[in-house]
Formats: structure tokens, C-alpha cells, sequence
């Protein structure tokens, strides 16, 4: 009897874990969203990846309403494209990081309607990373970042709200960057 009720218990877990749920990238509170990405920031550049982890699970359940299972494969594959990538010094080792952040945009591209070209989202995301190390200007890159958001929220590349938050978005990377912690 004990075993029988284990095993439900069990299995009542993994169905609530795996349980596929209606995650849309769209329905996120924006203060939240600027909490964690700034703690994960903080977490890439202090290295602490069981963070970061954390961070990024939270980011995916909580703000995008993906499964715990989903949210623990997203979490996995953005730490993993960010541990691999920080230790490099060429765009040529920096790809790496690119498996692991197709896998990160192939399980994001699950949360809205009609999804979005996965290899060129990695590619541009692995783009501007790289490009911050290279002293190319938050001007520069910061369309990079709005291209990426554009392609991941099915908007037009040139929309001027996007490329204003990208390019924003760049210019606090570099203000962090001039004045480190």
C-alpha cells in the first residue's frame, strides 16, 4: 500500500513537471524581467553559473509560463552557451557557444504562434555577444540585440521602438562595462 501510494505521488509529480503548458513570450511583467535580467548579468560576470541557472529558470517559468521541465531545459542550454562562450577570445572559439544557443531558441521558439528561424536567432545572439569584445560600439551592436528581439517576437527588424530598446540595452552593456561592478 505504501508503494502503491509512492508511486502516485511519483507519478503525480512528474505529470505536474512535464505537464506542457500554454508559455507565451509575450505575457512577461517588464519590472520583473529587468530584475532578472540584471541579476543574471551580475551572475555571467561573477562566474556563478549555479546562479545564473537559477536565474534563468526563473526568467522562463515565472515570466513566460513554461513547464518546470522546459524551464530546466531552457535554463540549461542559456547557461551552458554562456559558460562556453565566456572563456573565448575569437569569434571562430566563440562558436562553441552556438549548439547550445540553437537548443536555447529552438525550446523559446515553442512559446509563440508561429515560432521563428532558430539558427539565425542564435547566430545573431552569439553575433552581438562577440561583437562587445571586439570595441565595436553599443550603436553598432545594439541593432544586433534589436534584430534578435525582432526575430524572436515576429516584428519588423527596423521597428523603432526595438531598435531604440536595443540599442539602449547596448549602451547600459557598455556603461556597465567602462565602470565594471
Amino acid at each position: 500500500m505504501v508503494c502503491l501510494a509512492l508511486a502516485l505521488v511519483l507519478v503525480a509529480i512528474g505529470a505536474h513537471v512535464s505537464w506542457p503548458r500554454n508559455a507565451d513570450l509575450r505575457a512577461f511583467d517588464p519590472g520583473e524581467i529587468a530584475r532578472l535580467e540584471t541579476a543574471m548579468w551580475r551572475d555571467y560576470y561573477d562566474k556563478r553559473y549555479a546562479a545564473l541557472f537559477y536565474h534563468l529558470y526563473e526568467l522562463s517559468r515565472t515570466q513566460f509560463g513554461f513547464s518546470p521541465l522546459d524551464s530546466l531545459r531552457i535554463a540549461l542550454a542559456a547557461a551552458r552557451a554562456a559558460k562556453a562562450f565566456q572563456p573565448t577570445r575569437s569569434r571562430e572559439a566563440a562558436n562553441a557557444a552556438l549548439p547550445a544557443l540553437v537548443t536555447y531558441y529552438r525550446l523559446l521558439a515553442s512559446a509563440t504562434p508561429g515560432g521563428f528561424d532558430v539558427e539565425e536567432a542564435a547566430r545573431l545572439e552569439l553575433d552581438w555577444w562577440q561583437a562587445r569584445r571586439e570595441a565595436v560600439g553599443p550603436a553598432q551592436y545594439g541593432v544586433t540585440v534589436a534584430r534578435v528581439a525582432a526575430i524572436t517576437y515576429g516584428k519588423h527588424p527596423d521597428d523603432p521602438s526595438l531598435v531604440m530598446s536595443g540599442v539602449g540595452c547596448a549602451e547600459a552593456m557598455a556603461w556597465r562595462d567602462a565602470r565594471g561592478r
